[in-house]
Order: structure tokens, then sequence, then C-alpha cells
């Protein structure tokens, strides 16, 4: 997994490539919470995310706890197919922003 990061003033945007599973999950969550304070909205760009794990999905649960209190908007774009029929089975598509 890959994650690039750009800030846009107070947006940071995070876009991941390759695979977000139980190994790769905790980088995601430390580049996360590594940023926190530093950003008023974050984006999560999915473009090149082949697969995600439960693992990953509890990471992206967590951050929304942690995001909500803050009324810091937490988005999910440009999900494939792939991944957003795993949002669909588990039911994170109606918990998580995902456009």
């Amino acid at each position: 997994m890959d994650i690039t990061k750009n800030f846009n003033e107070k947006e940071l945007t995070l876009s991941v490539k390759g695979r977000i599973d139980t190994i790769t999950s905790k980088d995601l969550d430390k580049e996360i919470n590594d940023e926190i304070g530093n950003f008023e909205s974050l984006i999560l760009d999915f473009t090149d995310l082949e697969y995600i794990s439960s693992a990953g999905l509890r990471v992206l649960i967590a951050t929304q706890k942690k995001l909500k209190p803050e009324n810091i908007p937490f988005v999910i774009k440009n999900v494939d197919d792939s991944v957003n029929e795993i949002f669909r089975m588990s039911g994170f598509n109606k918990i998580l922003k995902i456009e």
C-alpha cells in the first residue's frame, strides 16, 4: 500500500494505492492519526485502491468516530466497484460518506 498526502489549505487528501489489509491498515491508521489537528476536513481518495479488509474497515470507522465530535468532515471518494461492493455487503455504505 502507498499513501500520498496532499494538503489544500486545511483539507487533507490521502490517496491510497494498493490494498488495505491486516498488515497495511496499521500504516493508514498511523498516517491519519499523525495528521489529526492539522486539517479541518479529510478526504480518502480510493481511485487506486484494489481491496479493503475488515481491518481496513475498522480504521475507517475509528477515524469517523474521532472526527465526528469535532465536526470534521470525512469523505471517501473514487471507490471502484469491487471495493464499493465490500462497503455495500458490510453495510458501511450506510455509515460512511462515500462519493
